[in-house]
């Protein structure tokens, strides 16, 4: 072997024994804050706390190690270090794979208990039950839109928003033997399918495509069927023994979706915060008008507004608002003060950080 190589080899593995035992020193430490949290009764996850800590290192980064990668290597110490103060629990939309667990893993890192559950109305059940701290469930997409039914739960659920997760999704066409030629049917989900309609014409016009509950469903099909492909994530190809038969296959590369987290309790104000509200209103000439008139008013921004039927009565709707701000926010508060009055019903989802 090279003699400078081995020297820098040497040099590489000090630092690695630094890094480790520097590792111990801060788990230490956080065992001692979680016993601190344990006699306060103070809630074990700290959002804001560990959105401080990124943006800090972020910011005094000199480099050449990326932002991005400084980003994913302290969300998995911190979510080691959350699992030595005690054990964290998040419900997402499963099974294993999903582009919903990608995003667990993203937000939560790989030390939390993950739960894989059947549906998003099971999300909300599990988290309202007390069998799980967080649930994570998808609330839009950049290409389909709004997922429509997670907006209905939020009716009848004492649930809170407390975070918001931004994923970029890639699809991928995956099979056990990753050749196009020996693929004689497609699974996955409706979305993804429609998501890769302009590609799927174009390469595999006449393969039947059969639509399943999520895309890990799928992957976890072509595990058994050689024939078989899905339309999964890269997470799927690695869970269930899947080979690439072509990478990003979405017909917009700019897709990415939108994820709620939900919880018993709300997170504290961080300064760089959103509210989401929901309000149903009588239906009368220049009704909406006035329901928007306020957050004009007051100079908010709304960055997002949604309709959907309340289901109680024909023809009567449900607004969903996103604000710029947090409810504690004197603007925000004076805006749904003046709002309230006009409104049958009017519920505060959250106020909680905006993703980055």
């Amino acid at each position: 072997m090279d003699k400078a190589l081995q020297i820098l080899r040497d040099r590489i593995d000090e630092i690695d024994d630094t890094i480790l035992g520097l590792l111990n020193r801060r788990a230490s430490i956080v065992t001692e804050v979680g016993q601190i949290k344990k006699r306060e009764q103070a809630q074990v996850h700290a959002p804001r706390r560990e959105q401080e800590i990124l943006e800090r290192l972020e910011k005094q980064n000199p480099g050449p190690f990326p932002n991005e990668a400084v980003r994913a290597v302290f969300r998995e110490i911190m979510s080691a270090s959350l699992a030595l103060e005690g054990p964290l629990k998040v419900a997402y939309l499963g099974p294993p794979g999903t582009f919903t667990h990608v995003a667990c893993l993203k937000q939560f890192g790989t030390s939390a208990s993950a739960v894989a559950v059947n549906s998003v109305k099971d999300v909300f059940n599990e988290v309202e039950r007390g069998r799980a701290d967080y649930g994570v469930v998808p609330i839009e997409n950049s290409t389909e839109g709004v997922v429509a039914h997670t907006l209905d739960l939020f009716v009848d659920s004492p649930l809170k928003i407390t975070g918001e997760i931004l994923q970029e999704v890639s699809h991928h066409l995956l099979s056990r033997t990753g050749v196009l030629e020996n693929v004689k049917r497609i699974y996955s989900h409706p979305q993804p399918v429609a998501q890769c309609r302009a590609w799927l014409e174009r390469h595999v016009p006449d393969v039947p495509i059969i639509e399943v509950y999520s895309t890990a469903r799928a992957a976890e099909l072509c595990r058994d069927e050689p024939e078989a492909a899905a339309i999964a994530s890269d997470l799927a190809a690695r869970l269930y023994g899947l080979t690439f038969v072509e990478k990003k296959i979405e017909d917009n590369p700019s897709n990415s979706t939108r994820f709620l987290i939900i919880a018993r309790t709300a997170p504290e104000r961080t300064g760089r915060d959103k509210t989401s509200v929901m309000f149903s209103i009588k239906d009368r000439v220049g009704a909406l008008y006035e329901m928007l008139k306020p957050f004009a008013e007051q100079k908010l921004n709304l960055s997002k507004i949604e309709s959907r039927p309340s289901k109680r009565k024909a023809w009567e709707y449900l607004f969903y608002v996103d604000i710029e701000g947090h409810l504690d926010d004197h603007p925000v508060k004076a805006a749904l003060e003046a709002l309230r009055p006009q409104c049958q019903v009017l519920k505060v989802l959250g106020s909680y950080p905006t993703a980055e």
